[in-house]
């Protein structure tokens, strides 16, 4: 089946509209997107045509966005283009919607702090809570990986070594 996915960058225009009929949470609210250019002419920053969109969201997107935006948020909204006609008294109107895949906040415009949703977990729902020692995180044998630490003076040495030598003298990669 063919599908237009669009990602859209814009602000939430509409308080966010919640429902959880008997198929599953649903939700809904307005994105208005202006694009901005730079007028030379002016010697600055310029308006475009603001487009506006109704984004829907099902289930467990439709529950975590309800509980995240708020009117004026600004968002990057991906999902598939719906596009609804329809004759209103003898004219034609048009609306473009979103069935949202995926909503998140545009973090060029601000900071977001993320908390996951978690599911209950069935095998541990019978399971005695843990006490706070037991959940804390404990010191792991492991090594950090590398790219977390910071190199060693041998390690520098021998990258120095790499990008001096010329590529005539440096060994063939193996393939394996």
């Amino acid at each position: 089946m063919n599908e237009t996915m669009i990602c859209v960058v814009g602000n939430v225009a509409t308080q966010v509209v919640y429902r959880e009929p008997p198929a599953g949470a649903s939700a809904r609210f307005r994105l208005a997107a202006t694009p901005r250019y730079w007028d030379r002419e002016k010697n600055a920053w310029t308006d475009g045509h603001t487009s506006f969109f109704t984004v829907w969201a099902n289930r467990q997107l439709a529950t975590n966005v309800a509980a995240s935006l708020t009117l004026g948020d600004p968002v990057v909204v991906q999902g598939r283009l719906k596009v609804r006609t329809e004759t209103r008294d003898g004219s034609p109107r048009t609306w473009a919607d979103i069935d949202a895949v995926a909503i998140g906040h545009d973090l060029t415009r601000g900071t977001a702090a993320f908390r996951r949703t978690g599911r209950p977990d069935p095998t541990t729902a019978a399971a005695p809570a843990m006490t706070a020692a037991q959940a804390a995180p404990t010191a792991s044998a492991e090594p950090e990986p590398a790219w977390e630490r910071p190199p060693t003076p041998a390690a520098e040495q021998e990258e120095q070594e790499k990008q001096e030598k010329p590529e005539t003298e440096r060994e063939p990669a193996s393939v394996t």
